[in-house]
């Protein structure tokens, strides 16, 4: 199960939608009774096998092999649910500039108005997923846009995302 908080911000130059999501819950307990014991494993076993639809999110969405059945094995003796998946993540979308642009910075940061740190430098989209955030913390990101003639525009207004502790 995954939490998404949406924020929307409309003034400044972009319009800004951020999600952040995390893990809930254990992904492990395939039989959602709230434990990882061998009724899971058993269930991890039978989706290998074809036996029953392959439901599971640990090595990847309805992937079900061996690598599954072991990481709920280990699981089930008291080891952390490992999965192929990022804790958590944060996905930003803006309106695209109303003027010619060759692409997008995204910039990051730990307070608010900055400082700011480029994440990444983008082509023409207007989308970006952030998947080096921690839990616990609060980041503000801004984005900026390039023109044709490789001029970055200011900051866009800041959105913040508040990752969750699972």
């Amino acid at each position: 199960m995954r939490k998404t908080s949406r924020i929307c911000l409309t003034t400044g130059l972009f319009f800004f939608s951020i999600s952040a999501w995390g893990q809930t819950g254990n992904l492990c307990d395939l039989t959602l009774d709230g434990k990882v014991d061998a009724a899971d494993v058993q269930a991890a076993i039978n989706m290998s096998l074809g036996i029953s639809p392959c439901t599971a999110n640990i090595a990847g969405l309805n992937v079900c092999n061996v690598v599954v059945v072991q990481r709920v094995v280990n699981a089930s003796m008291g080891a952390p649910c490992t999965t192929s998946l990022g804790l958590h993540v944060v996905s930003l979308t803006w309106a695209p500039s109303t003027s010619p642009v060759t692409g997008y910075k995204v910039y990051r940061g730990t307070a608010s108005g900055g400082p700011y740190t480029l994440l990444q430098a983008l082509g023409a989209v207007t989308s970006y997923t952030d998947t080096t955030v921690l839990s616990g913390q609060t980041y503000y990101y801004v984005v900026t846009s390039v023109n044709t003639s490789n001029v970055e525009s200011s900051y866009s207004n800041q959105a913040q995302a508040v990752i969750t502790v699972p």
